[in-house]
């Protein structure tokens, strides 16, 4: 008799301890993507950015001031934040392959959150999905969700559209229009985002993973003409270097033709200072249209109880170039397009901090999963960095790397505290045969002056790192 009692007495205490109680379930995961968003902020330091809900949401969490993108263009960084693969592991560095065609086994971060028990969403854009490419379906627990909107609302600038040189209907690079966010399709997705999240509140007995995915600042910088009107024009920062850096390879460089593809830009030459006006007004009143659609959902998450039980985080999918070295658009190896902004406000992390820890977006994956108390699959390039959540002076990564290929070669760079070396050379090809670049943030952070002839013992030291990675694939291509 005594030992049945003591039996169902370690019976109940098991069932306690494997049973957590309801305030133990599985945090939720908001994870906002912005497209082409650099880090033109308020709380990362720029006096004109008029960003306060992204302000709102560094003071909640950690914000990252080292953090870089793998590869500064829509679909290979997309691709890395899902997969935690960089694209020279996957061998995918275009906008029109899919990464599953080079990766058919990988196993995406919401996939993973999916297989755990999570209901997985993705509104707006995650994966790049133009140019032939497509949505992921494994990704997501039902199909994933995006709006249809004008692109254009104003009669003159619907008559300047017309096709680029590829085919495709471009009108002008701005608009400001007096309309509502709903006009438009990031504020459709904020709408939509909001009443997922309701739809969440009730169903208390599942976890979600919620990616969402906001358009604006990409081309063309539209925004209703309230956001244009927040910003003094003759206020606006305007690009302090306007060449590319001496003893750079030509190559290294951008010709932003995704910029000429509008209808209103000039076919070649550089742009005027009066157009570079315009257009960074046109960046800053798009930042602060995202800006205000995100801050409905840091609203939604207050007003219905989640905040607490919920990880944020906001990821810019890559930099832009707003004129500076007289660039434009991202596809560059250089600062401005590979610098990106990382906020991550978690439950049990620190609030209001801000960190010099060096991260990449691969890493996003194994923190969230760590975070959420999840196991990380193997085989990632990413590794976590949910410590330096739990506490900002924690250290992530010694240096980064990130990649752009140009004319046959790939340019891979490896960044660390005070240096940015890019080796350009064939995938494959001899060490030899590459050319360099070094630039030195200590001494020269508008990137003026390429060092690396001058620098050999710091060239021969960042190569070494880099050849610590293994060599990179091609671009995938599809068998005959």
């Amino acid at each position: 008799m005594f030992g049945r009692i003591c039996a169902t007495v370690l019976l109940c205490l098991f069932a306690i301890v494997a049973s957590p109680p309801a305030h133990c379930k599985p945090p939720n995961v908001l994870l906002i993507c912005v497209d082409d968003l650099k880090p033109t902020i308020g709380c990362y330091g720029d006096p004109v950015a008029v960003t306060p809900n992204l302000d709102a949401l560094a003071a909640r969490g950690v914000r990252f001031d080292m953090a870089y993108c793998n590869q500064a263009v829509c679909s290979p960084s997309r691709n890395a934040l899902m997969t935690g693969l960089r694209p020279q592991t996957i061998g995918v560095y275009d906008l029109a392959t899919h990464f599953r065609d080079a990766a058919p086994d990988a196993v995406t971060v919401s996939q993973h959150f999916k297989r755990n028990g999570y209901l997985a969403e993705g509104l707006g854009k995650i994966y790049h999905t133009g140019h032939g490419n497509r949505d992921d379906a494994d990704s997501w627990s039902i199909a994933s969700w995006r709006p249809k909107a004008a692109a254009y609302v104003l009669e003159k600038n619907l008559a300047m559209r017309k096709p680029d040189a590829k085919g495709r209907v471009r009108g002008p690079a701005t608009e400001s229009a007096d309309v509502s966010d709903e006009t438009y399709a990031d504020g459709l997705i904020a709408e939509e985002a909001v009443h997922r999240l309701e739809v969440y509140k009730k169903r208390t007995e599942q976890p979600f993973f919620l990616a969402v995915g906001f358009l604006k600042p990409h081309l063309p910088f539209i925004a209703p003409k309230r956001y244009w009107d927040l910003y003094d024009k003759r206020d606006l920062p305007m690009p302090k270097v306007k060449t590319p850096p001496r003893d750079a390879p030509s190559y290294a460089s951008t010709t932003f033709g995704e910029l000429r593809n509008y209808s209103d830009m000039p076919a070649r030459g550089e742009i005027d200072e009066a157009t570079t006006r315009h257009l960074i007004h046109g960046y800053y009143a798009a930042t602060s249209y995202a800006d205000a659609q995100i801050g409905k959902l840091l609203d939604a998450l207050d007003r219905l109880n989640l905040a607490d039980e919920t990880i944020v985080v906001l990821w810019g999918d890559h930099g832009w170039h707003l004129g500076d070295h007289g660039m434009w658009c991202k596809h560059t190896n250089y600062e401005q397009a590979a610098r990106i902004p990382i906020i991550v406000a978690a439950p049990d992390g620190v609030r209001g901090a801000a960190t010099q820890a060096m991260i990449e977006t691969v890493d996003l994956y194994p923190t969230l999963s760590e975070l959420a108390g999840l196991p990380t699959p193997a085989g990632l390039d990413g590794q976590s960095f949910a410590d330096v959540i739990r506490d900002a002076d924690a250290t992530a990564r010694d240096f980064v790397t990130h990649v752009y290929p140009r004319g046959g070669r790939l340019g891979r760079a490896i960044r660390n505290s005070r240096y940015r070396m890019v080796e350009w050379k064939a995938v494959a090809g001899p060490r030899e045969q590459a050319e360099i670049e070094l630039y030195d943030y200590q001494v020269d952070p508008l990137e003026t002056k390429n060092i690396a002839a001058t620098s050999a013992e710091i060239v021969a030291q960042l190569r070494a790192k880099l050849d610590e990675q293994p060599e990179a694939k091609p671009q995938w291509k599809r068998r005959k």
